[in-house]
Order: structure tokens, then C-alpha cells, then sequence
């Protein structure tokens, strides 16, 4: 029996996946069971920043493996340690709590965001407003907090305490603020949705609201963090101050980590049993995310600016193409054809490409070879053109 065939067999039906099995890769070549090469235009969903086995980050990785791979949350380890003072200092938040992913991350902090307004107002200020078509996570709490209806059916009931406000209008968000609200929870590039940026008037308005009636600001950086969009995190250029800041993905370059950054205001909320995970910050997944952040530096996120102005300038006016949106490399393409079958005509010519709703999706590994991008954004213009 093939790997195709045990898949179908034995794993759970919740993929669409392609005709494709992967087995081995550097870099942004990645390398299917018949020894043919891909471009990958997608890193695992924004997750391998530096690539598929990244010299630097196996180092690390193989290095903690040698001292010890996990140990209970109980005790003390040296990596999530430094890598809970790197985050701190390069954000100017306060402290971090550590999970397993971008919808555990998102979990804390709508927990985080609860529990502060409950300690200080009272129960009844619970309510957390999230944007239409946003999109935070399949466990039930991020769910629910996703602002997509198409998400919304199966698993119901669904958490009550969510109100949803349609991205870019300020009128309607500060409609829902009512004395009931605790938080807002914001992406600043709604990436699932089809990578769609949020407007720095708007958002400026909505951290300002916040700020006067303490409510808590939000962002989720699971996609958009981590050196994706040309900062560290995507707030840091529509200059705002968040309270909480939800990251993942990327965050370990391939590893499962995902981290809860907490601001002053909310840095003493969660205490001992008010929160916990067997697996976070678990030793040598920490060790990978501090050889990834250790790198992303002002001449990496240089790069990652213009390697995505780069995309932009190649596909804003090619044939076929519509419109093209997004921060860095993190690229949204609209077409006159199906995405989905682009993006298969896409592979069976050797680039791997991702699809959000309607659009083609981009995200590259940070560090991709400008002669590699070059060459796959030909292809994927010839392929959108024909």
C-alpha cells in the first residue's frame, strides 16, 4: 500500500489534499516521492520561515534534543525562558504564556481578556467583538470567535459572547460597545478570508476607543507575525499598542508553538491554575523559535518588503490578474478563473501556491532566493495568463 492509499485509509477525511506527497526539501525546494522539484510559494501555511530544513534552526533543534525534550510546565527550562525575554524585549510586552498553536494562543487570550474585565468590572462585561470574515481558530472558543457564518454549522451550539462588526467600518464597531464588552479582536490582514489589510485610519480608531473605555485591544498575529508582513509583528507599522498579541505559524519554523503575549495592563492576569498546557513551550520547540526570531533582524524584514513589492510590481497588471493585496510576504491574488484550479496547474508545473476563498495565496519562506521567486512567479503568471 502506498502513502496515498495508508492516508486515505487510516487519517481522518478533513483534507482536500493534492496528488502530491512530499519527502524532502531545503530551502524553498521542496521534493515530491518521484524526485520531482517544487518551488513552495506556501511555507506550510507560513510556518517553515526559513525554509525546509533550515541549517541554523536543525542546529538548534538538534542540539536540545541532546539535553532534554520535554519536562512538565512545573518546572523551569532554559529555552522557553529566553525565548519568553527575546519576545518581551522585541515587542514591549510584559509576559508571555505559551501553547501549541495559533487557536490556543487565540484560547488564552480570550480567556486572558475575560477574566481581566470579570477580576475588575464584574461578569456581566464578557463580550468580545470580532470582524466579519475573520477567521481565529477551529477550537470552539476561536470558533466561535471567527466571524465567518460558513463556520458557524455542525458543531453548535457555539460559545455565546461573541458579536461580529464588518472589517473597515469604525460606525458599526462602536455601535456593538456597549457595556457588555471586554475586548476586540482584530487581524490586521485577514489572511483566510482572501489576505485583505485592515485600514491604519480605521484601526487607529478602533485603539483609540479601546484605550477610553478600557476595553482590551486584541490582535491576532497567528499568519501575520513573526516577520511575515515586514515587521516583527503587522502592528508594529500601523503603530498601535495592543494589550494581547496572539502568535504561531512561524513562530518556530516548523515546530508546533504558539504563543499569548501580554501588555502591561493584563501581565499579572492569569496566575497559578488559572491556565495551563502540557505540551507549551515545550523545550525544543522553544529552542527552534529562538533561532527564529534570533534572525529576524532589520535587514531580513528589509528584504521581506521587497521581495513582496517585488510580487506586487510582477502581478498588479498581468493578464488575468485582478487585484493583488496584502503586507509583505503575505500576498493575496485575485484572477478572472477558479483559484483552486490554478493552483493545481500551478503544481503540476513545479511551484506550490495556496488559495484563500477566492484568491491565490503567497507565503513564501522569508528567506526565499530572489532566482527562486523570480523563476515561480513566472510560471505563475503564465499559468494565471493561459
Amino acid at each position: 500500500m502506498d502513502i496515498k492509499q495508508l492516508d486515505n485509509t487510516y487519517i481522518a477525511n478533513t483534507y482536500s489534499r493534492a496528488s502530491f506527497v512530499a519527502m524532502s526539501g531545503k530551502g524553498a525546494l521542496v521534493r515530491d516521492e518521484d524526485g520531482k522539484e517544487y518551488i513552495d510559494l506556501g511555507s506550510g501555511i507560513a510556518v517553515n520561515s526559513f525554509g525546509i530544513c533550515d541549517d541554523e534552526w536543525t542546529h538548534a533543534v538538534e542540539e536540545q534534543l541532546h539535553k532534554i525534550q520535554h519536562i512538565s510546565n512545573l518546572y523551569y527550562t532554559e529555552p522557553q525562558a529566553r525565548l519568553a525575554q527575546m519576545l518581551c524585549e522585541r515587542t514591549d510586552m510584559k509576559k508571555v504564556f505559551f501553547g501549541n498553536s495559533g487557536a490556543e494562543a487565540n484560547e488564552c487570550a480570550i480567556k486572558c481578556a475575560r477574566k481581566y474585565s470579570s477580576d475588575k468590572y464584574g461578569a456581566r462585561r464578557s463580550t468580545i467583538i470580532t470582524l466579519i470574515d475573520s477567521f481565529h481558530g477551529r477550537t470552539m472558543a476561536a470558533l466561535s470567535a471567527t466571524g465567518q457564518e460558513s463556520m458557524h454549522v455542525h458543531f453548535g451550539p457555539f460559545l455565546e459572547g461573541f458579536k461580529y462588526a464588518p472589517a473597515n467600518n469604525f460606525a458599526a464597531l462602536e455601535a456593538l460597545c456597549d457595556g457588555t464588552v471586554c475586548a476586540v479582536m482584530l487581524e490586521l490582514v485577514q489572511g483566510e478570508s482572501g489576505v485583505n489589510p485592515l485600514d491604519k485610519a480605521y484601526v487607529d480608531k478602533v485603539a483609540a476607543l479601546c484605550a477610553e473605555r478600557d476595553i482590551l485591544l486584541i490582535v491576532d498575529e497567528v499568519q501575520t507575525g513573526n516577520g511575515r508582513t515586514g515587521s516583527l509583528y503587522a502592528y508594529m507599522q500601523y503603530g498601535i499598542k495592543p494589550d494581547i498579541v496572539s502568535t504561531a505559524k512561524g513562530l518556530a519554523g516548523g515546530l508546533p508553538l504558539g504563543c499569548t503575549m501580554l501588555g502591561e495592563k493584563v501581565e499579572n492576569t492569569l496566575s497559578a491554575g488559572t491556565h495551563g498546557s502540557t505540551f507549551g513551550g515545550n523545550p525544543i520547540c522553544a529552542a527552534g523559535a529562538i533561532s527564529i526570531i534570533s534572525r529576524i533582524d532589520d535587514a531580513l524584514l528589509e528584504e521581506v518588503k521587497k521581495k513582496g513589492e517585488y510580487i506586487k510590481s510582477e502581478l498588479e497588471k498581468a493578464p488575468g490578474v485582478i487585484s493583488v493585496t496584502g503586507l509583505g510576504l503575505m500576498i493575496g491574488i485575485e484572477t478572472e478563473k477558479n483559484a483552486k484550479d490554478l493552483a493545481l496547474q500551478c503544481l503540476q508545473k513545479g511551484v506550490i501556491v495556496l488559495t484563500a476563498k477566492s484568491k491565490l495565496r503567497l507565503l513564501p519562506p522569508l528567506n526565499i532566493k530572489q532566482e527562486e521567486l523570480k523563476k515561480a512567479i513566472q510560471i505563475l503568471k503564465g499559468v494565471i495568463a493561459q
